[in-house]
């Protein structure tokens, strides 16, 4: 069967930019993809640069995303963001559970699961990180791991509701390392996720599906990765920075 999956390439910008930068950035690359019509292109910027960037990206062919959410829609969270909040931004997608999330600030998928229903039943698209470190892999705990996630992560999440979803997979070992998986390990892990997708929801939730691959992405390694039959995009950290270099990774071939 061929595959009709629109590729997504996705620009995480994690703690970088002030809003005068992110709108600067934006504004350089909204001409340098700007021909693009078949494959879909996110930016993640910080909160603090989402109304920059949203004016900046008006009327183009980029959405915006957020970098995470809380499943509350408002109340005593300080430090948090609400999805009405990130609609309000003009934010399309969400980024949930990234490895930085769980490894730094105690995300769990308990709570992926909670932030990824709510942003769901608000109309936000999810895109939804799993992914194993090199002790579990080494362990060959890979499956164990990604399953774990998966099935915590998509709890009462519906087949209806996976139309909206994106599944990011970055081994941690291999984000901002620049350590790769070889297309061929990656799409092994994509294939399972698949796989697990259809056990969940049957094939043809498993087959329109999109799975990015994420870490250490760069122009060099994208082409690769992307000729393989379940990569179906890419989360980019660095490389998404400077825009010349996102713009060639958009532009695959």
């Amino acid at each position: 069967m061929v595959n009709k999956r629109t590729p997504i390439i996705a620009g995480n910008w994690k703690m970088n930019k002030t809003p005068k930068e992110a709108r600067e950035l934006a504004q350089a690359l909204v001409p340098l993809v700007a021909g693009v019509k078949d494959r879909e292109v996110v930016l993640a910027p910080p909160f603090t640069a989402l109304s920059a960037v949203a004016e900046a990206i008006n009327k183009t062919n980029i959405a915006l995303a957020a970098q995470n959410l809380h499943w509350e829609d408002k109340g005593a969270f300080t430090g948090e963001i609400s999805a009405e909040m990130l609609l309000d931004s003009g934010c399309r997608y969400v980024i949930i559970g990234h490895s930085e999330r769980r490894q730094y600030f105690g995300e769990t998928d308990e709570t992926v699961n909670k932030r990824t229903r709510k942003a769901l039943s608000k109309g936000l698209r999810a895109i939804i990180c799993v992914g194993e470190t090199l002790a579990e892999r080494e362990a060959s705990k890979v499956n164990e791991i990604i399953g774990r996630q998966l099935a915590g992560g998509l709890a009462g999440v519906t087949a209806a509701d996976m139309q909206s979803v994106v599944i990011a997979y970055e081994p941690v070992w291999a984000i901002g390392t620049g350590k790769t998986a070889t297309p061929e390990q990656a799409n092994d892990v994509h294939h399972f996720i698949r796989e697990q997708i259809k056990a969940l929801y049957g094939p043809e939730t498993a087959g329109a599906l999109r799975i990015q691959y994420g870490g250490s992405v760069t122009p060099e390694n994208v082409s690769t990765l992307m000729a393989m039959s379940d990569i179906d995009g890419a989360l980019v950290g660095g490389a998404s920075l400077k825009p010349e270099s996102f713009a060639a990774l958009v532009k695959f071939t």
